[in-house]
């Protein structure tokens, strides 16, 4: 029998330092104004001395197995999604499995970007539905300001530190992770990279040039990329479920811009209060970003047994990867219609949907994509 991966604990941590737009006014030629028309983002959070990847991770994933009343012990396998682990060998996971005290479980790493959460509830979801594992930790924990450079106004106000994590158990009950798709492009694997203490650029006795230190990003070539997945993402997760628009109770993308998220609710039909935001509070978290809006989404009451939630995500790779994500069963399961004459008008309607579902394109011109907010990558000036 078919096994499901259902989310059954959620939890998360930001650290308590806020850095609003007014301080990195202080800093780089920029304001608040500037910054919330362009990219809706008002501060993000810091991690302080004693605060880490890990240490963020073990904070998130203990409130989500306080949620689910699971043991640490009682689980599998531990995913980490992470591309600023506390050492660079070895990974943050076998740290969390420690911290934990989940000694029965397997644990790895998980390098794809920011859409390593979305690819870590697939291969959980996986090994879900195997067989092989009943319980799955999946986190995504980032401090992305570790790699900034402050003086830079093209990335430093985009990101912030955090985690999130949620706790799967296999179910025979159709719901959890239902389906999923990934995939890369490759070819502008530099649009968005941090070149030092890899093998290529190895740590030396001498600093690294500036190039090298920070993170480095392309914002028209990784906007480019989002506006060629997220429809197609977005239309093939509706068609492999046999779901229309108004079947999803809440989309959850990557929290890159508020700009782009207005971009999907109306290109792709979603009302904006279908789209969940905290980019304003948190900015892009990097692998954490889509794990902390899930479990935010949860505790606000916005997610409701039988929901259906669509999560999408972009970045370094240039990887994406996209999720249906039933929550709960619903109470009441809809009643089988016997009447013949119902029956057709009903399959009507849903072909209708159907169509609408897979004509949906993401016909978008060059003048309307690069009006899109991703305008803070395209400026150079800085303070000095």
């Amino acid at each position: 029998m078919t096994k499901y991966a259902e989310i059954i604990g959620w939890g998360k941590y930001l650290p308590s330092k806020v850095v609003t737009n007014d301080d990195l006014a202080q800093i780089v030629d920029t304001s608040d104004e500037w910054i919330v028309r362009h990219t809706g983002i008002r501060e993000r959070r810091v991690v302080q001395a004693g605060e880490t990847t890990v240490s963020m991770a073990v904070a998130a994933a203990r409130d989500a197995l306080r949620v689910a009343e699971v043991r640490p012990k009682d689980l599998d396998l531990i995913i980490v999604a992470t591309y600023s682990p506390d050492y660079h060998l070895p990974g943050a996971a076998p740290m969390v499995q420690d911290q934990l005290g989940a000694s029965q479980a397997a644990a790895f790493g998980l390098r794809a970007g920011c859409p390593s959460f979305v690819y870590g509830l697939a291969i959980g979801s996986q090994f879900i539905a195997t067989g092989v594992y009943r319980r799955v930790l999946v986190i995504g924990s980032e401090v992305t300001s570790c790699f900034m450079n402050w003086e830079d106004r093209r990335t430093c106000v985009l990101f912030g530190d955090g985690a999130g994590a949620v706790v799967l158990e296999a179910t025979d009950r159709p719901t959890g992770v239902l389906s999923f798709a990934m995939g890369t492009n490759g070819a502008d694997y530099d649009a968005l990279i941090y070149r030092a203490a890899g093998s290529r650029h190895p740590v030396t006795a001498e600093p690294f040039e500036e190039n090298l230190r920070y993170l480095q990003m392309d914002g028209r070539r990784i906007l480019r990329f989002a506006m060629r997945t997220v429809g197609p993402a977005v239309r093939d997760q509706l068609r492999a479920n046999g779901l229309s628009t108004e079947d999803i109770a809440l989309v959850i993308p990557q929290q890159s811009n508020q700009r782009f998220m207005e971009w999907i609710s109306d290109k792709l039909g979603f009302p904006m209060e279908k789209i969940f935001v905290n980019v304003d509070r948190y900015a892009n978290t990097s692998s954490a970003s889509v794990a902390i809006a899930l479990c935010e989404a949860f505790e606000e009451g916005r997610i409701k047994d039988g929901d259906n939630v669509l999560l999408v995500s972009f970045g370094a790779g240039l990887n994406w990867a996209s999720s249906l994500v039933r929550c709960g069963v619903a109470e009441r399961e809809p009643a089988i219609m016997l009447d013949t004459t119902s029956w057709h008008l009903l399959s009507l309607e849903v072909l209708r949907e159907k169509v609408t579902v897979i004509t949906e394109t993401m016909s978008v011109g060059l003048t309307s994509l690069l009006n899109l907010a991703m305008l803070p990558f395209l400026s150079r000036s800085k303070k000095k």
